[in-house]
């Protein structure tokens, strides 16, 4: 940077001065109020530091916003675009591992020495500080009693008698799959009675994993706690304890050979519900694949949330017609469960839930007419931001079970 006394008489560093100050409002807007001019002007109160440390440090404040820019999710409902997968579809695609996702930190540190006071490296010590403060987080929001959401809109469902703009509201339709009125219809997702007593001998609500190793953005390695595992005890935890469910967590790991998975799952799922024939609500909970530049955090009272999206298989595809093979009894009500969670989603909770995702195999969905698949949040997402997830998910789930969401 060019020392202002190094730089021509006073009047032509006056002129300069201006002309920058100019040029970085114009520019910068807002931030720059805020990172450049604020501390420029409350220069007076911190004379001994000098001008030129001053317009120094204001400079270098808003470096992070070029190369970064600034962007601020909290509160904010947002709407993402879908995108149909374009590679041949087969029963192991459902999710991909995906590459480890990672966000720019945009706080600009300007140190001189290369080694915290431990010794540690400074980029080593900053990660170090961010887990803890990550584990602190979630500790505080587990802590604080979670306060379920209030209706904030309802849907006119009469505009939803269009199959069209059912469809284009409400889904999307991979392009191997093939969808129709007769699947698609609000009669037949609206007038299911999918409601559930509590109490009896043995579970009611079954979570599992056919890709139980699906891990997040901070997981640590090795740590069951922090990848889809975990989350699904805490899903658990909360039906259990905040709604009062008889609920059996089913952590066997079916996806070692990650091709297999569903093949490998079947007969377990089977076994499960065989020993527990009181199971009448199955969830597949997986985390999804996703891309950096997708919006997958929104605020949920005051809390990072991941989205999630509800899945069906409809073991029919555009160029075979109906799968005999994957032949699924219990696949009109397997739509209309996850229907009625997506439209309770949106009346609770707008901009949680991506649209439901439909692709044409059937994803072992058929052995119970309550069966959801759902994906939570993607590998860009936290452990927090994962776990956060669950509060709203099993409110949704039991507003429906309840019968409280047709109310």
């Amino acid at each position: 940077m060019i020392r202002f006394k190094e730089y021509g008489n006073g009047f032509k560093r006056i002129v300069s001065t201006a002309v920058l100050l100019l040029i970085l409002l114009i520019v910068t807007g807002d931030m720059g109020e805020q990172r450049f001019f604020l501390p420029l002007f409350t220069y007076m109160e911190q004379q001994e530091k000098g001008a030129e440390s001053v317009i120094h440090n204001s400079l270098a404040a808003l470096m992070p916003l070029y190369e970064y820019g600034s962007t601020n999710t909290q509160g904010t409902v947002f709407t993402v675009e879908e995108t149909e997968n374009e590679e041949e579809v087969t029963l192991n695609i459902l999710e991909g591992e995906g590459d480890e996702g990672s966000r720019p930190d945009t706080e600009f540190v300007q140190e001189e020495n290369t080694q915290s006071a431990s010794g540690e490296g400074l980029e080593e010590a900053r990660d170090s500080e961010e887990v803890a403060l990550q584990e602190l987080m979630l500790a505080e929001n587990q802590a604080n009693a979670y306060m379920a959401a209030e209706k904030v809109m309802s849907y006119d469902l009469t505009v939803y008698e269009d199959y069209e703009t059912l469809l284009s509201t409400f889904y999307t339709i991979d392009r191997y799959a093939l969808a129709g009125s007769d699947l698609f219809n609000l009669e037949s997702l609206m007038s299911k009675d999918l409601t559930l007593e509590k109490g009896g001998d043995g579970p009611q609500i079954l979570i599992y994993h056919t890709h139980s190793q699906e891990a997040f953005a901070d997981s640590v390695p090795g740590d069951t706690s922090q990848t889809i595992v975990g989350v699904g005890d805490f899903l658990a935890k909360i039906l259990t304890e905040q709604y009062g469910y008889q609920v059996l967590h089913h952590t066997e790991e079916y996806d070692t050979v990650r091709d297999d998975a569903y093949a490998n799952s079947l007969p377990g799922l089977e076994a499960v519900l065989e020993e527990y024939p009181s199971i009448q609500v199955v969830i597949d909970l997986h985390r999804d694949a996703g891309s950096p530049t997708r919006e997958m955090v929104v605020d949920i009272g005051g809390r990072p949330t991941a989205r999630f999206m509800f899945f069906n298989g409809i073991s029919r595809s555009t160029s075979t017609g109906d799968i005999d093979y994957l032949y699924n009894p219990n696949l009109s009500a397997n739509l209309a469960f996850s229907f009625q969670m997506q439209k309770t989603a949106g009346e609770y909770y707008p901009g949680l839930t991506r649209k439901i995702y439909v692709k044409q195999y059937r994803y072992n969905m058929h052995l119970r007419e309550r069966t959801l698949l759902v994906e939570l949040g993607d590998e860009n997402n936290t452990v927090e931001e994962a776990m956060n997830a669950c509060y709203p998910l099993a409110h949704i789930l039991h507003l429906v079970l309840s019968g409280e969401a047709q109310q």
